[in-house]
């Protein structure tokens, strides 16, 4: 074996290693989901236990309180869901259609509006939370999902990452020949800029998806009712019950949790490859 297979078979070891390193506590997570307490306190093995369906029994009768507030794990899980799913379909549609804007129009204003999307992106999010809770006190949206929808509709990142995607992919020759056929403006958008985005736009998708199934400050902020609170919420809000003194009832609800972020990145990660591979070479 020469010096080159050497090295790339070292490279592969250390790889492995990494990826090991990164999967053990998920892999954690999960095992001890199946262990009783008794058995997470002696220490971690890679054998999963016997318990998980009365930790799974455990979990959901802590969760059904008696005066109704709480459904089961299963209420979190819609209400996130419904979140999720909106802020990632209206973030998609309307910061593919932003993006689409400042990269085919020359307006007024346009250098200044980017500086401005730029700026937005390093200002953190929690240092506007205060004025963000006084402006939907005045409108009277608190204790909804609205504050926690629209104004993920078209965030800074999104359409800087999609206004850069289209221009290392689109040439502007192919709107230009699409007008000089005769397609409108939003046919256009519609025809030929959304599927040429469509690998940009699910790399995206899968990231605003994350955040907004994982988000965990804003609605702990603006929403009062715990019938209507996501599960990231849901989840701080029992750590300090009765479920809390079950370990592993709460490693199966931490589980269940992140289960769908899990699926929607195996399924979806592929896109990811194919949109940085996309503008590798400009046509």
């Amino acid at each position: 074996m020469d010096k080159r297979n050497i090295i790339k078979w070292l490279i592969y070891a250390a790889l492995t290693l990494l990826a090991a390193a990164c999967l053990l506590p998920f892999a954690m997570m999960i095992i001890n989901s199946t262990r009783s307490n008794t058995e997470i306190v002696r220490g971690f093995t890679l054998i999963p236990g016997k318990s998980l369906i009365e930790n799974y029994k455990n979990m959901m009768y802590h969760m059904d309180v008696s005066d109704g507030i709480f459904k089961g794990i299963w209420l979190g899980y819609k209400n996130s869901f419904i979140i999720a799913s909106s802020v990632t379909i209206l973030s998609a549609y309307f910061s593919a259609l932003t993006a689409y804007g400042f990269y085919a129009y020359e307006f007024k204003g346009k250098k200044l509006l980017f500086i401005i999307i730029l700026i937005m992106m390093m200002i953190p999010s929690q240092l506007s939370l205060l004025g963000f809770f006084e402006l939907n006190k005045a409108l009277k949206t608190l204790d909804s999902y609205i504050p926690l929808i629209v104004p993920s509709i078209a965030t800074p990142f999104t359409v800087f990452f999609m206004r850069q995607y289209l221009i290392s992919s689109m040439h502007p020759a192919v709107i230009e020949a699409a007008r000089i056929d005769g397609a409108g403006e939003l046919s256009i958008f519609h025809k030929i800029i959304l599927p040429m985005m469509l690998p940009a736009i699910a790399t995206m998708s899968i990231f605003t998806f994350i955040g907004a199934w994982n988000s965990y400050i804003v609605p702990l902020v603006v929403i009062f009712s715990p019938e209507k609170y996501p599960l990231p919420v849901l989840m701080g809000y029992l750590k300090g019950g009765k479920v809390a003194e079950n370990l592993g009832s709460m490693y199966l609800a931490i589980s269940m949790s992140v289960a769908p972020i899990i699926i929607a990145f195996m399924f979806l990660s592929k896109y990811i490859i194919s949109s940085i591979s996309a503008g590798s070479v400009k046509e």
